[in-house]
């Protein structure tokens, strides 16, 4: 059976850099990002259409690689619990019970983190400051019920 990993946690606490990891050791990462920026968008948010039809393409790679019994690493924000629960019935019917990484880093770095990025790749989008400070005041913590959670500091 398939592992899959939800990286949990606010735009720049540091999910690509452990997502990554996860990859080299020979899971598939998913990003709406790296997704977003192969399609020649550099800045974030998304329009809505794009971001409806990203998830779209994620959920059915997402699927295919569990089919073929794949790991898979979804480097999302898995902002919320709705969220969370959304993509958790949807790998139900497989069987795979989904493991939660919440990756944790203090506000002042996430936004520090965010002003120095580049935009040099799709891990690598900058928000405008108003947007981050929400991203991060409003991210829902996964809960002890949600099964296996890992927690990471980054700072």
């Amino acid at each position: 059976m398939s592992r899959v990993i939800f990286m949990c946690g606010p735009a720049g606490s540091g999910k690509s850099t452990i997502a990554r990891r996860y990859e080299a050791d020979g899971m598939v990462r998913l990003s709406v990002d790296t997704e977003a920026w192969a399609r020649g968008h550099r800045s974030m948010p998304l329009p809505e259409a794009v971001g409806a039809e990203i998830i779209a393409v994620i959920e059915e790679r997402l699927l295919s690689c569990v089919e073929q019994g794949q790991d898979v690493v979804l480097d999302l924000s898995f902002w919320s619990r709705g969220m969370r629960d959304h993509w958790r019935a949807l790998l139900l019917p497989s069987g795979v019970v989904p493991e939660i990484v919440q990756v944790v880093a203090s506000r002042s770095t996430v936004l520090a983190r965010l002003e120095a990025r580049a935009q040099e790749h799709g891990d690598d989008f900058r928000l405008p400051r108003a947007l981050a400070e929400i991203y991060v005041d409003h991210f829902e913590p996964p809960t002890d019920d949600e099964g296996p959670v890992t927690v990471i500091r980054t700072d």
